[in-house]
């Protein structure tokens, strides 16, 4: 880089805030995660060819892209996704729908649709996260139509003392009437750290070792394209998880999906449509073209996630920041959390993330009560789609250890920018560690 192109970019940030000094380490920080990057790179490729192939197998055209209304029969273009997105995720077959608005919602379709009254769903990643404590019936608010008020019971295991998937306790807890095995990838809201797909195939052997035919549902939330296998691939029969983050690329503007064994994805969409009609109907209207679209820079967006949180680890902790994980442990998913002490500090840095955003930047993050949570939730959220994590954001609960989870970017260069204001912030404010 020339001494003038520096110059340059040193104004830009001037600009935003950023200093010579700041930019200068975070180009040093940034030339010593080339390896790290070139692996990342390796995945995005891979994944970009399996995309590619998928979407040759099925012969998908620019026909595909008008979609249907009313009942939505015979949608092809429908039916063309959804088996190039089965394939992607090495599953059987797929339910990939506009009409599913979040991960919450696919993985509650999973559930119900699989479970019965006097089942027991095991929860062998220890507690879910908290917007599935409704569902389940365990947050002690009387949710209608939970699980618990249909009679299925439910049991948890939690991680074992070095903060790996307890093996022997979930052969311990596993009985007759367990017909769900849940593991939740991601880290959610708490401590533990994120799954890799070479776990949940652990956990899936111990399960059919020990002669459970138990359904192994995957909550994939923030996972996908982040490993060059999807769980489904690993053993899990259904693996379930949200458009507006890593599989829409950041093109899609809502939807979900459910993915696995033919019959299993069926009772799922018998959940989100009839039983009877199942996923026979639900029209595209004209929403398959961004779902397409998504879908093919979807490899490509989650990389410059996956980098964008390596950077940040990797700058933050310069300057005493705990993060994790750190900038060089291998992923399972998008998500990086810092640990910044104190209510103070977690709501300026999420206001310093927000004031980085490229919509919304003058507007001032503020803790409210947010549906599904058990306290006061922060979120900064300068998205172009409204809650799309695969975008640069950044959400917290106000509790200890004051945590927050800084998540995706859809452009990497923008991240960069978010994590120097952040700590520029932090120091001015007198709020360094």
């Amino acid at each position: 880089m020339t001494d003038g192109t520096i110059d340059k970019l040193c104004g830009l940030y001037s600009r935003l805030g950023i200093s010579r000094d700041d930019y200068l380490k975070a180009e040093e920080i940034l030339s010593g995660l080339n390896d790290r990057f070139k692996e990342i790179d390796m995945i995005r490729e891979a994944n970009q060819l399996k995309v590619v192939s998928a979407f040759h197998d099925v012969g998908l055209s620019e026909s595909h892209f008008a979609g249907t209304t009313g009942y939505g029969y015979d949608d092809v273009g429908r039916d063309k996704l959804e088996k190039a997105f089965a394939n992607i995720m090495s599953a059987e077959s797929s339910l990939l729908r506009w009409q599913i608005s979040s991960g919450t919602t696919a993985i509650s379709l999973a559930l119900f649709g699989v479970l019965r009254p006097g089942d027991i769903m095991l929860s062998v990643t220890g507690k879910p996260y908290d917007t599935l404590t409704g569902v389940i019936g365990i947050n002690g608010k009387g949710t209608s139509g939970s699980l618990a008020e249909f009679g299925i019971g439910y049991r948890q295991v939690d991680f074992d003392l070095n903060g790996n998937p307890d093996l022997e306790g979930i052969k311990e807890a596993i009985s007759p009437e367990v017909k769900v095995i849940f593991i939740q990838k991601s880290r959610g809201y708490a401590a533990r750290r994120t799954l890799l797909n070479k776990e949940i195939a652990g956990i899936s052997d111990v399960v059919r070792r020990s002669g459970s035919e138990a359904v192994i549902i995957v909550d994939n939330c923030y996972g996908e394209f982040v490993e060059t296998t999807e769980p489904c691939g690993y053993g899990a029969d259904l693996c379930c998880g949200s458009l507006i983050k890593n599989p829409g690329g950041g093109i899609a503007i809502t939807g979900g999906y459910v993915a696995g064994k033919t019959d299993l994805v069926e009772m799922a969409a018998c959940r989100l449509n009839a039983p009877g009609v199942g996923s026979h109907i639900g029209p595209t209207a004209g929403m398959n073209r961004m779902i397409a679209l998504g879908m093919y820079l979807a490899p490509h967006t989650v990389s410059e996630a996956v980098k964008s949180a390596v950077f940040s680890s990797a700058y933050l902790e310069h300057f005493g920041i705990k993060s994790d994980p750190g900038p060089l442990v291998r992923r399972g998913d998008i998500v990086q959390s810092f640990e910044l002490g104190s209510e103070e500090r977690l709501i300026a840095f999420c206001r310093s993330i927000q004031s980085a955003s490229p919509i919304d930047a003058h507007v001032t993050p503020i803790p409210w009560d947010m549906p599904g949570y058990d306290c006061e939730v922060i979120m900064a959220a300068g998205a172009f789609t409204q809650g799309a994590s695969i975008e640069m954001s950044c959400d917290a609960p106000l509790r200890e250890p004051y945590r927050a989870y800084f998540q995706g970017g859809i452009v990497f260069d923008n991240v960069k920018l978010a994590a120097m204001i952040a700590m520029s912030d932090l120091r001015s404010l007198g709020l360094e560690q």
